[in-house]
């Protein structure tokens, strides 16, 4: 799937709208655990807030992604810079290791399998938010507009869909 079609377009661009509300809302709340998840039909928000709050957080972060604030599509805690440093991680301790089957040669190749990895999480870091930037966010929210805003709780989850449409 092309990452400008349109199903992963809309993903994007509502990938950037969570991550540009959750820095809305943690900004004004900066204790507050938060989490996020998004889909082509809009995201989900979790964490003990108002709808009013939710609807507040994302108008004002579809506002300012739309007045050219595009840093607020990257976030720090994405699941991208997840899958970026443990991927990078374990190729690279896999890439130290190879050929280390001999006897006592796994214990001799440990410290450059570490070494390696290190590095390669040091690495992950500005690739995680450039990945964030170019394939799994779009700042450039077009056509997309929230639709509804809906509240949920299961036990002590408090979770908001924010539907949106394009």
């Amino acid at each position: 799937m092309a990452i400008n079609s349109p199903r992963v377009l809309r993903t994007r661009r509502n990938h950037a709208l969570e991550h540009a509300s959750i820095h809305v809302l943690s900004a004004k709340n900066p204790h507050r655990k938060l989490a996020g998840h998004s889909d082509a039909g809009g995201f989900w928000l979790l964490g003990d807030l108002t709808s009013e709050e939710v609807r507040q957080a994302v108008e004002e972060a579809a506002r300012r992604l739309r007045a050219g604030e595009r840093w607020l599509a990257v976030h720090p805690n994405c699941g991208t810079n997840l899958m970026t440093a443990a991927t990078l991680s374990g190729l690279a301790g896999g890439v130290a290791m190879r050929g280390a089957s001999r006897r006592g040669g796994l214990l001799e190749r440990l410290p450059l399998a570490i070494l390696l990895s290190v590095v390669a999480l040091m690495a992950a870091r500005p690739l995680g938010a450039r990945l964030q930037e170019r394939v799994t966010t779009s700042s450039d929210l077009g056509p997309l507009h929230v639709v509804d805003i809906r509240r949920r709780q299961r036990g002590q989850l408090t979770m908001h869909r924010v539907e949106t449409r394009s």
